[in-house]
């Protein structure tokens, strides 16, 4: 048997019930949810016993039946305080951490496990002297922390200013700063309670780094908001101001053209509704925002596109064999082809936008011959490269 402060005898076996997702340190305090038959089995046995249950968490959380392969060797001992059973056939356990342990064997797996265990002999590596400089520095970085919005309970601080010892310091703090489980568990076992705290430093450095970006941020944020609220206050003043003095607003001027060249453009039903949406939402917006930009061009493509224009076809078949021949030596045969396509357009005038395809390598004349076809036909001549599109 080892004593441990406040009578605390610490067996040399005891029930261990893995726990998934946490690391428990010494005095901490926590609720456990148990729901495996063998985890309750466990803590039955200890309940019935001094109620000193051996904690150890599971490598991988996924595991519902783990074997001691499954499971860290360094954990924790610790005091059930209370329990209570949910209707769900699971039971609610508080644990308070005792004391660091080692599993040395498994003396059973079931109906639940059963380890013996070492305790730790904590020890520090330095002189009082050091111990007490890094337990003030600790002290001041977990300040610091929650100065820069680290959430910390006010009574925890207040003990925390108490402590003197740097292996309890070390697990108070490391059990309250959310550390990942690899990380809470490299510190659970480092024996040598000087390092121990150096760890916790370290982890509380980066902490102050990202609680430091994350205040940056949150301040140019704040300033954009502040920025955007101001200006939005000015230019309603100004609203103000103009409309008093008989002014029109050059935004609501820019809205009434695009709402007359919408109209003007004679578009498809569709694209005149989605015309108008876009327009009523960019009347909502900031006229200098980047999105009202993006609305401008978007109503600037749609007001600009011949939706109501079109040619007017001269289909001279003469005419276009002139003008193949003027415009390309050789290639009879697709001349021959581009000449039929022309007379059946002539002969039958309700053909749905039909399409030519040329195929070939770079340079053989594709281009040249839609132009040549379009100049036959009368008709404007538009290249639109879509390769990468």
């Amino acid at each position: 048997m080892e004593q441990f402060e406040s009578d605390v005898k610490i067996p040399e076996q005891l029930p261990l019930l893995p726990v998934r997702d946490i690391v428990v340190f010494p005095y901490m305090v926590l609720p456990l949810f148990v729901g495996r038959e063998s985890s309750i089995a466990a803590v039955n046995d200890a309940l019935s016993a001094d109620r000193l249950i051996f904690l150890a968490c599971q490598k991988d959380a996924s595991q519902e039946e783990p074997e001691e392969s499954d499971i860290n060797t360094v954990g924790t001992v610790a005091v059930i305080l209370r329990m209570l059973k949910l209707p769900d056939e699971r039971i609610k356990i508080l644990v308070q951490g005792v004391k660091r342990a080692t599993i040395e064997e498994y003396v059973q797996m079931k109906p639940f496990a059963k380890v013996k265990i070492t305790p730790f002999s904590e020890e520090a590596s330095e002189s009082n002297l050091a111990s007490e400089a890094l337990i003030r520095h600790v002290k001041e970085q977990l300040h610091n922390a929650v100065s820069l919005g680290k959430p910390m309970l006010p009574d925890l601080l207040a003990v925390i200013e108490t402590i003197e010892d740097s292996g309890k310091l070390a697990d108070i703090i490391v059990s309250n700063l959310g550390l990942k489980m690899e990380e809470a568990q490299e510190v659970l076992e480092e024996d040598d309670t000087v390092e121990r705290l150096k760890k916790v430093s370290e982890f509380l450095t980066r902490e102050i780094s990202i609680l430091e970006v994350q205040q940056k941020i949150m301040n140019e944020a704040r300033g954009e908001i502040d920025k955007s609220q101001k200006e939005y206050f000015l230019r309603e003043q100004l609203k103000a101001i103009k409309k008093e003095l008989g002014e029109e607003d050059d935004f609501q001027i820019e809205i009434e053209e695009y709402e007359k060249k919408i109209k003007k453009a004679k578009m498809p039903k569709a694209i005149a509704e989605e015309a108008d949406k876009q327009l009523k939402r960019l009347a909502r917006m900031h006229p200098d925002s980047a999105e009202s930009t993006v609305a401008r061009t978007f109503l600037d493509w749609l007001v600009e596109l011949p939706w109501s224009k079109a040619s007017k076809e001269k289909l001279d078949l003469i005419t276009a064999k002139k003008i193949l021949n003027d415009d390309h030596f050789g290639l009879e045969e697709v001349k021959e082809r581009i000449l039929d396509f022309l007379a059946l357009r002539k002969l039958k005038k309700d053909m749905k936008s039909p399409i030519l395809c040329f195929v070939g390598p770079p340079g053989v004349g594709k281009t040249s011959l839609g132009k040549s076809i379009a100049s036959a036909m009368g008709r404007e001549y538009v290249r639109m490269s879509l390769g990468g599109m």
